[in-house]
């Protein structure tokens, strides 16, 4: 591993700490390194708030040394201002010398700007150092902002025998995660900004699709009820947890926070949930069941992983 390399690691380790609380912004991690010291760190932690950079360049204790030092970002500097300033003028405006950069940023309001700015401002710039592993981080942002979609995880837990909800001989849901699967499946849920379920798990299950066993915001919940035969009493409909209804026409709202959204059942629904949850800048959806539900997705080519 070259020194460039090790540096770019210890950014990925810290950019990870915001997966909870970045999106719709990137996972960032920065590091500054003064005479192979390093005297900053800093990752993106929440979105709106200050961004990678701007955290490592506050921890860096005695300012002075910021002009013989390096800045390690797993992402190219902002350049543009969004919610914050351009983390790339605060790099010109604290005349670091040299940026090392795991990869390009994808967003069109970046996509190399940020290191064309650099540049011109006569700061050394490398591009491309552990770069798979970067893209990787932010595999959610790129596929968002690439394909139109969130990234989609596919989740069950499958008997044996090939089941994964019912008893074969009583034909009554079962029960066939642990505590401990039962625990990272909250923790998923925590990860992703909404769950998906069809009508045939909420009605068994009765799910609150919550991350009541996980710190962290609950996930905008989806169900599709066609032709809205679920009962008005099941957890999914509580009013306590943003959800979005797909189904037939559109209905009144029961409550605040309960949404139906209409969708064209003569067609492939697929593409249409996409569209609505890409306008609502959904970047990552958890599909949790049943079979039906999971099974479309695979048919489609419409996941990215499997759990």
């Amino acid at each position: 591993m070259t020194k460039d390399e090790k540096y770019i690691s210890r950014c990925l380790q810290l950019a990870y700490n915001g997966l909870c609380n970045t999106a719709p912004n990137p996972m960032v991690g920065a590091v500054i390194v003064h005479h192979d010291t390093i005297i900053g760190e800093g990752y993106h932690i929440r979105c709106g708030e200050a961004h990678a950079e701007v955290n490592a360049i506050r921890s860096v204790k005695d300012e002075n040394l910021l002009k013989e030092s390096t800045i390690y970002v797993s992402l190219e500097p902002c350049s543009h201002y969004g919610k914050t300033p351009p983390c790339a003028d605060l790099i010109i405006e604290k005349r670091i010398p040299k940026v090392v950069i795991g990869c390009m940023d994808p967003f069109s309001m970046v996509a190399g700007r940020g290191i064309e700015k650099l540049r011109k401002a006569g700061i050394e710039v490398t591009v491309g150092v552990l770069e798979e592993e970067c893209r990787h981080l932010i595999r959610r942002f790129i596929t968002f902002h690439t394909f139109k979609r969130p990234y989609i995880t596919l989740k069950w837990a499958e008997s044996a025998d090939g089941f994964i909800d019912m008893n074969r001989t009583e034909g009554k849901p079962v029960i066939l995660s642990s505590p401990l699967t039962s625990l990272l499946a909250h923790k998923k849920r925590a990860e992703h900004d909404a769950i998906l379920v069809g009508r045939r798990t909420a009605l068994l299950d009765n799910p609150s699709l919550s991350t009541r066993n996980w710190y962290g915001t609950h996930p905008l919940r989806l169900v599709i009820d066609k032709d809205l035969t679920l009962p008005r009493d099941l957890e999914l409909f509580n009013g306590r947890i943003r959800t979005f209804v797909f189904t037939r026409e559109s209905h009144h709202q029961p409550n605040a926070l309960t949404t139906y959204i209409p969708l064209d059942f003569s067609k492939d629904i697929l593409p249409q949930i996409m569209e609505v949850l890409y306008q609502n800048k959904i970047q990552s959806l958890l599909v949790e069941g049943g079979s039906i539900l999971l099974q479309s997705f695979i048919d489609s080519g419409l996941w990215d992983e499997a759990l």
